[in-house]
């Protein structure tokens, strides 16, 4: 609620981060979803994984309070991750992406593995991985103006239950005093021409093949049901990354940690202590 928004200057353009918590060990790095910025993660979460370790939050260039042109590739935008890394003195992370994010942490892993120490995926997919089949997706993920129904239907489960873990979530995201601003238009126009080219697979027999090259150990999360990145795509991230262990959450969808956060703190706690 209070670690004050700070940047760092790379090329010209300022970085947006929030540095807090227990300074022990390796950092945990964060990357946010579509168009998301620093205050769509949950206080909840990131306070409670902060308790015993150094949390950092990140908006890449051009995102939100960030400056720049926004990336267009999840390379580019996994070599400024890499780069702002670096600028922060450090020699090696823990790498949570949700969403979005988790492609970009994907390529980082990949094309910058002496950086990261262990990967967490959220309710992502992989290069080539099978497309979404609800056709209402587009029309709430692609709101100017992200509403709580928005959130509703794209992140959470349909019982009652999950609304109301949904709205609790909603609430704890809105209670930090000073937001971040919402991205802008160029983002998600960027963001959406990053992920159309990401959905073109890898030729040869199998298209997830390059995931093999992620040694790093790996905890997949999502909800037995993701509207946005179908659930199977967490299915085919834990068969091809060797040392990986999948968590599929009942009545979730996409954003399951958020749904679950008690859950799912003690299970990154634990995978990140162990």
């Amino acid at each position: 609620m209070t670690a004050p928004t700070q940047y760092i200057e790379v090329d010209g353009d300022r970085f947006a981060y929030r540095r807090w918590g227990k300074p022990s060990g390796v950092p945990l790095f964060l990357v946010q979803h579509f168009r998301g910025g620093m205050d769509n993660w949950d206080p909840l979460l990131t306070d409670g994984l902060a308790e015993g370790r150094e949390v950092i939050l990140f908006n890449g260039r051009g995102i939100a309070s960030s400056s720049g042109t926004p990336r267009n590739r999840m390379e580019d935008m996994a070599d400024d991750i890499a780069t702002a890394i670096r600028a922060l003195g450090l020699e090696q992370v823990d790498l949570l992406g949700f969403s979005l994010g988790g492609y970009q942490a994907q390529e980082v892993t990949l094309r910058h593995p002496q950086l990261v120490r262990k990967l967490l995926l959220l309710g992502t997919g992989l290069r080539g991985g099978d497309p979404t089949s609800d056709p209402q997706v587009p029309q709430y993920a692609l709101n100017p103006v992200p509403t709580l129904e928005d959130f509703l239907f794209l992140f959470f489960g349909r019982s009652e239950a999950a609304k109301q873990a949904g709205k609790a979530f909603w609430e704890r995201r809105h209670q930090r005093a000073d937001q971040d601003p919402p991205s802008s238009p160029a983002v998600a126009q960027a963001q959406f021409e990053a992920t159309i080219a990401y959905a073109e697979p890898l030729p040869g027999e199998n298209p997830y093949a390059h995931l093999n090259a992620i040694t790093q150990p790996t905890l997949i999360l999502n909800g037995e049901n993701d509207v946005m990145i179908a659930s199977i795509n967490s299915w085919h991230l834990a068969q091809n990354i060797p040392n990986a262990q999948l968590l599929i959450y009942p009545d979730a969808g996409h954003g399951a940690q958020f749904q679950y956060p008690e859950r799912f703190l003690k299970h990154a706690i634990q995978f990140l202590d162990e």
